[in-house]
């Protein structure tokens, strides 16, 4: 029986590849390099008998290692890292992957390359090496420095931008003879579906997990983890992204939950064999030919690339307030061209937009970045001696007063950014759901039932499930971020026309999407109905039925969303300071004359305008905890009022009163000034299923009107939420966080031991700290 050529090949590229490498290892060369070099030990371009002939099957091999590491760097990333990274990596990884691709490609132009290949240049020239520099640091003992924890906050964010680059590269050279209009709606509708598809995953993917895991071997969970890989990676292709993407989402979905880790250790094998043939395959491809026709190409774009991304790294530290000597630092750390630039070049040339001759050369030009990498770093004192002479002193000094904390701290608009942050958020993801909701129901479920129950039944259903379907998205929608947004509001007149045209541009999208029904299937065009039928859908959308269906469907995404994250921390109920961390209180005097002199709690409702809520009142020698909504506040009366800081600090500015108020923290209110006959509590009660209040919203609980407490928290699948929506459904094993007096609290308690037994009455008392004014 005769060998199959396949199995040769394989057999002398993993026996090369592991011979080169143990041999690179030893030398302490990044272990990449060894996977090229032989790669091109094997390749065509190199002179000895033992060459692979079956170049196809390795190009496909490739294909799958490139789908497989994506795949892999999305189970290092989870949405929750985002965050935790900071402003510094976001900022400091945008400018530099936008400055050095504009400079890349400015040089391609110069260079006299086409378009595209400048494009690709510039793309190729903008990606750092994560496992190069890794490397490095480790070597070196540089780890847990603050300008390395910034360098490798900023590479993942790198990894992040690389993907969606390789989205709008695709976009572009697919769509080179469009006009800019038609691909700008191609790409919006592409993000569109993007985004729907990530809500989509995250909101199922990890209850799917919870509930199958018991069923599932080693084997099995490899072949669900790889096949749903390729599955999106399909589907990323069907909709007209990358493969890769889909490969890249499918792995951060799986990042996001608690189940993360078995599946990085049943997959790793297999990803470092594909890995390993993929550069191989890189290797392959360096032609020496070529590279000393082009050596004069290839040196200066290395030199590009190095000076570049020092330069533009560095500003981009900067500006989020880093010091110059951290930002250089980091800078030069980030010099050498990634992995992921080999990715791109693979991209361009299965597109046939990119020079094949461009592969070889950026290979060369980033093996030279690879190896004064290590130079770099140990001479970096050196080098930021130099910048520090050659720079002028006025602009040092411009720099050091914009990085410096001073200027930070005055300077700094974090009420901006949070208001920013979540207009963006809320346009991308509720926009998406509620644009691809609408399309399905117009596009794809009115044609369907049209064939099964005629045009006019068809149009009737499609009309109430689509408008139904925009309700329960466009209250989420419409709402603004309260404190912050209340606070901008206040604080300026100049920051009201931005404010207001940031809620007129929700409006308008709102409209515009509910009007595709009406005109696509309907036909009307009357500008009465126009305006009728979108205030219609927001009115349903302010029913209690569709807020409560909301708020189950919010607490589930994002229960799922922080599943990895909340089990890292052991869970909020390990975190019993988090309330002390949330939540503020202040109290002050009512003066006379105020506007709200005179006026019951119930008739001001600062809980909805403000977000924040009266616990008690003093009026003479009168105290009243938890006093009800008929309250009445006259001159003299001492109020006390909880709620996060900011929404306290704008509220202060609202009262225009003349007095210093003291902020205390829950914890601290609770423990000062005791006060035992009208002393207030806070406990975390778990509701066993057997209270009068589960599985009715909280309004309607009883919790509030007859046992005069409130729920500061809930807790349910360790994700917890702060002041929750008086919508919000009661369901077995959540945990309630309550503020009331220890009478009240007991007797909700009660209700919660009796079937349950003696554990949730000890958790409850066990929790309850009480205190005064």
């Amino acid at each position: 029986m005769e060998v199959p050529q396949l199995i040769i090949d394989l057999a002398l590229m993993l026996t090369t590849a592991a011979v080169v490498t143990i041999v690179f290892r030893k030398l302490r060369i990044p272990t990449i390099l060894g996977y090229i070099v032989a790669g091109f030990i094997i390749g065509p371009h190199f002179p000895l008998f033992l060459n692979i002939e079956s170049t196809a099957s390795v190009e496909t091999w490739s294909e799958i290692g490139v789908v497989i590491i994506l795949f892999h760097i999305g189970l290092e990333f989870d949405f929750n890292k985002l965050s935790e990274i900071g402003g510094t990596a976001v900022v400091s990884a945008a400018v530099k992957m936008g400055g050095v691709m504009l400079v890349g490609y400015g040089f391609g132009i110069l260079a006299g390359m086409n378009t595209m290949n400048s494009v690709f240049l510039g793309a190729m020239l903008s990606i750092s090496s994560t496992v190069v520099i890794q490397k490095c640091f480790s070597e070196m003992g540089l780890e847990g420095k603050k300008y390395t924890s910034l360098v490798m906050g900023s590479l993942v964010m790198e990894d992040v931008i690389a993907v969606f680059m390789m989205v709008v590269l695709t976009t572009i050279s697919m769509s080179k003879t469009s006009d800019p209009g038609s691909m700008a709606i191609h790409m919006i509708l592409m993000i569109t579906y993007l985004v729907l598809w990530l809500v989509l995953g995250i909101f199922f993917l990890p209850t799917i997990l919870d509930r199958t895991m018991g069923l599932m071997s080693d084997e099995t969970l490899t072949l669900l983890s790889l096949g749903f890989c390729f599955l999106m990676g399909m589907l990323a292709h069907w909709l007209g992204f990358s493969m890769e993407l889909g490969a890249f989402i499918a792995g951060s979905l799986f990042a996001g939950t608690r189940h993360v880790h078995d599946v990085e250790r049943v997959t790793e094998g297999i990803k470092d064999m594909f890995g390993a043939i993929f550069f191989l395959s890189v290797g392959m491809m360096v032609d020496p030919e070529i590279i000393a026709e082009r050596w004069t190409s290839i040196v200066p774009i290395a030199i590009l690339a190095v000076v570049a991304k020092l330069i533009f790294a560095t500003i981009g530290m900067m500006l989020s307030g880093q010091e110059p000597v951290t930002a250089l630092r980091g800078g030069i750390s980030l010099a050498p061209i990634g992995e992921f630039s080999f990715i791109i070049a693979n991209l361009g040339i299965s597109l046939g937009v990119m020079d094949s001759y461009l592969y070889p050369v950026i290979v060369a030009a980033s093996i030279l970045t690879i190896i004064i990498t290590p130079v770099l770093i140990r001479q970096q004192d050196r080098i930021i001696l130099f910048i520090s002479k050659v720079v002028p002193d006025r602009i040092k000094e411009k720099v050091l007063y914009y990085t410096s904390a001073d200027r930070s701290e005055e300077e700094r608009d974090s009420e901006w950014e949070v208001v920013l942050k979540d207009f963006f958020l809320k346009v991308a993801i509720y926009g998406s759901i509620m644009l691809v909701l609408t399309l399905a129901c117009c596009k794809g479920l009115y044609p369907l039932l049209s064939s099964l129950m005629g045009t006019g039944a068809a149009k009737a259903v499609v009309i109430a499930v689509n408008y139904l379907a925009l309700a329960v998205f466009a209250v989420p929608f419409m709402r603004n971020r309260g404190a912050a947004f209340t606070q901008l509001w206040v604080d300026k007149l100049a920051n009201r026309p931005p404010l207001a045209v940031m809620v007129i541009i929700k409006v308008v999208i709102l409209e515009l999407i509910a009007l595709i029904p009406l005109t696509t299937i309907l036909d009307i065009y009357d500008p009465l109905i126009l305006l009728l039928i979108p205030l219609s859908v927001f009115l349903i959308a302010r029913s209690d039925f569709v807020a409560t269906y909301y708020l189950q469907l919010e607490t589930r995404f994002f229960a799922n969303l922080n599943q990895k994250t909340m089990e890292e921390r052991g869970g909020a109920r390990e975190r019993r300071h988090w309330l002390n961390e949330d939540y503020s209180i202040f109290s002050w005097e009512v003066p006379a004359g105020a506007a709200y002199e005179d006026r019951t709690i119930a008739d001001l409702d600062w809980g909805r305008k403000e977000a924040v809520y009266v616990v008690k009142v003093r009026h003479g020698d009168k105290r009243m905890p938890m006093p009800p909504a008929r309250t009445v506040l006259h001159a003299g009366d001492k109020v006390h009022v909880i709620g996060d800081r900011m929404s306290l600090e704008t509220f202060y500015k609202t009262l225009d009163i003349d007095q210093d108020v003291h902020m205390r923290t829950l914890k601290e209110f609770l423990d000062e000034d005791y006060d035992k006959d009208n002393a207030l509590a806070c406990a975390a009660i778990q509701v066993r299923g057997n209270e009068p209040y589960v599985d009715k919203p909280i309004k309607k609980s009883g919790i509030t009107a007859r046992s005069h407490c409130m729920i500061l928290g809930l807790e349910r699948d360790g994700y917890a939420t702060n002041m929750p929506d008086s919508n919000m459904l009661i369901e077995k094993g959540d945990i309630l966080w309550i503020i009331g007096t220890n009478t009240d609290l007991s007797r909700i308690a009660s209700h919660s031991v009796g079937k349950a037994g003696s554990h949730a009455g000890e958790q409850a008392a066990g929790s309850v700290t009480g205190g005064g004014e």
